[in-house]
């Protein structure tokens, strides 16, 4: 019987199927184009992190260590800045902007028009797991998105709060999180996405030259 519900719980490319499906649902709905739902949940994002700060800071600290000064201020607080500059920002931002026109057309008249693309993937990384993973979400939503966010396996304590928190605060109709590892992420890459947003770690290494002491 174990065996049956843990077959079921397995999150393959079937389930990434059925979660796309869903998302574009609401999206060619209409849903996630009016302002109001976007403030919705803009405003919605804020309240979670207001309520849950102790969930978040102690779920940084089992999977990084994290102090819980550097968890408030550049996970937390960096975040709610986000949220504000968008609800702040945001009408302006989908106000048709105004564009020149040839003689050839007059008296004609143009506009440029921002719209959504559609379905979008974030894929989060390990080490700001909570910010990163939001702040693509944040704009995500702004722009009027449905929206699949795939955190770090890495940090799991993290992940996990957040599949809880973005299901509890948040309209699972158009916001999902899937938690998993490499086969998860594989099944999710296998669909069509019409956005992929991508957080990783660049590593550089460089050489510093300096005189010689004989020179």
């Amino acid at each position: 019987m174990a065996s049956e519900v843990e077959k079921k719980a397995v999150f393959d490319i079937d389930s990434a199927k059925e979660v796309v499906q869903e998302l574009r649902a609401s999206f060619v709905a209409g849903k996630t184009k009016d302002y109001e739902w976007r403030r919705t949940q803009l405003k919605a994002m804020l309240k979670m992190m207001d309520e849950n700060e102790p969930q978040i800071v102690a779920a940084l600290r089992d999977d990084l260590s994290k102090p819980e000064l550097e968890s408030s201020i550049y996970e937390i607080a960096m975040l709610k800045n986000s949220c504000k500059l968008a609800l702040k920002k945001m009408k302006h931002w989908m106000m048709p902007e105004k564009a020149k026109t040839s003689l050839a057309t007059f008296p004609s008249s143009a506009e440029i028009v921002s719209e959504p693309l559609g379905v979008v993937l974030v894929i989060s990384a390990w080490n700001y797991p909570f910010l990163l993973s939001l702040d693509p979400v944040i704009g995500a939503i702004a722009a009027g998105n449905a929206i699949v966010l795939k955190p770090s396996e890495i940090s799991p304590a993290t992940a996990s709060l957040l599949a809880k928190l973005v299901a509890n605060y948040m309209d699972s109709s158009c916001i999902k999180v899937v938690e998993g590892a490499v086969p998860e992420t594989t099944a999710l890459l296998e669909q069509k996405w019409d956005k992929i947003m991508y957080t990783g770690i660049l590593f550089i290494s460089f050489t510093i030259y300096l005189p010689s002491p004989l020179a």
